[in-house]
């Protein structure tokens, strides 16, 4: 399974994506598409999307914790790593 999240995609990809993915919201993408044509999918939208598409992929995995997240351009949320965990960070607040 795959999500794609954009802030911006370009016509020729939105267009493309409608091919595999269902899109319940604008410049929300969601697939069952299978491991092999998921890892394509993620390397022609990386390949294919300038920077201000600001794109978050959701990848789901075989292995622990079960998903992959990419992130690329400017999303506006912000992808860290906690103990190997990838997670979205939702509000920037320092820490105690």
């Amino acid at each position: 399974m795959v999500v794609v999240i954009a802030n911006d995609l370009p016509p020729a990809v939105r267009g493309r994506m409608k091919l595999w993915f269902v899109e319940p919201r604008a410049n929300v993408f969601v697939s069952g598409v299978k491991d092999s044509v998921a890892r394509q999918v993620i390397d022609y939208l990386l390949k294919s999307c300038p920077a201000k598409s600001g794109l978050l992929i959701f990848q789901r995995i075989p292995e622990a914790p079960g998903y992959r997240i990419y992130g690329y351009g400017d999303p506006r949320r912000k992808l860290i790593e906690l103990s190997g965990l990838q997670l979205v960070l939702e509000k920037d607040q320092p820490l105690p």
